[in-house]
């Protein structure tokens, strides 16, 4: 089972960079890469918010479950 993340699919969509979404929602860009890698254990509801406001997006637009892998 794991989580996937399609943050990066979302900034495409978006035309965003990291570097922008990272001002935007007060975080360095080392850890929002580290979230759109996977490479995180967990992330605040706080954090996913702020994400989902400035992609104007759902949470499940970014968050995708495989029960596969």
């Amino acid at each position: 089972m794991k989580i996937i993340v399609n943050l990066d699919v979302m900034l495409a969509r978006r035309k965003m960079r990291l570097k922008e979404l990272a001002k935007a929602v007060e975080l360095t860009e080392q850890n929002l890469s580290m979230i759109k890698t996977g490479k995180v254990k967990g992330m605040r509801f706080e954090t996913l918010a702020k994400i989902c406001a400035v992609l104007d997006c759902q949470p499940g637009d970014l968050l995708e479950f495989d029960p596969e892998e």
